[in-house]
């Protein structure tokens, strides 16, 4: 018999056929969503926790605190309290009420503040005051580790090694450290693009970092371009992944999209391949999907 922590992982590999026309062109969404607490972070969290009860520095019944813009959270929240830590999690005030909710669901106490800015800087000042342990994903190398792991090696599987794309949002940027670093070492030729929101745009999860912000773990030289996501395009493409794929996601996972078609528009052939981060659900009381 196994536990939930071993369904983390293993998500199906789906083809988008809903949205271009060329047949020397495919691509792939990578369905997130599919993990037990709803989105790609189960995996990190996974990871995080386990290497720092391996080497000690963590055990059943520590306090745990961490900031993040919410799928983090619920995967800490899940994870932590099947290994009896007490966890707070740290998120932004526009937080859908899915997300705290998910988070009380799981037995984990949270704090609103007004940005994941703040957020961090709260976390880590509690860390160092109050004997909170943190995990810090923004500079916690196990974030990518995770991805080097898991989520690369089943994308090259899946795709028989000839994904030519990869495509992710960036938020901690784990997601896309850890696929580079794999994808790139099999085959140094596969294209990795990052996905950001264009200046002015909101779109939850994934912040347009300051430099002082910046993930410590974020290196650009593993990340072939940087593209800019408008908001109005990733709301758009969340609906229509939903109405014409049913692929009910969250708004970085209609971002990536946007960003992958544009990718297959500029290429006469090749495999993309994009995350699909979460679930929708997360967003129901935010009007994305109407």
């Amino acid at each position: 018999m196994k536990d939930v922590i071993h369904t983390i992982g293993n998500t199906p590999l789906v083809e988008i056929t809903s949205f271009q026309n060329n047949p020397r062109v495919k691509i792939f969404a990578k369905l997130e969503g599919n993990n037990p607490a709803g989105s790609v972070k189960d995996r990190a969290a996974l990871n995080m926790i386990r290497s720092a009860i391996e080497r000690g520095e963590l055990q059943k019944g520590d306090k745990l605190i961490e900031a993040t813009s919410g799928n983090t959270g619920i995967a800490l929240a899940m994870i932590g309290s099947m290994f009896g830590l007490d966890v707070e999690i740290v998120l932004p005030a526009s937080s859908t009420r899915e997300r705290t909710l998910a988070l009380e669901a799981f037995g984990a106490r949270f704090t609103l503040l007004e940005n994941l800015e703040a957020c961090r800087d709260y976390a880590e000042a509690k860390a160092a005051k109050e004997g909170f342990f943190i995990l810090n994903q923004f500079s916690n190398t196990d974030n990518y580790q995770a991805h080097i792991k898991t989520t690369a090696p089943e994308i090259w599987r899946a795709t028989n090694g000839q994904i030519t794309h990869f495509v992710s949002a960036m938020g901690t940027t784990g997601t896309i450290m850890g696929n580079s670093m794999f994808l790139k070492r099999e085959n140094p030729a596969i294209k990795i693009i990052g996905c950001q929101p264009a200046e002015g745009a909101t779109i939850p999860g994934i912040p347009r970092w300051t430099k002082e912000y910046l993930p410590k773990i974020f290196d650009p030289s593993r990340v072939d371009h940087i593209v800019d996501i408008e908001e109005q395009d990733a709301i758009r493409r969340t609906r229509e992944l939903a109405h014409q794929e049913g692929i009910f996601a969250g708004m970085t996972t209609g971002g990536a999209l946007h960003i992958a078609l544009q990718v297959a528009a500029g290429i006469a052939e090749g495999v993309i391949v994009f995350i699909a981060c979460d679930r929708g659900d997360r967003y129901l009381s935010s009007g994305l999907f109407g």
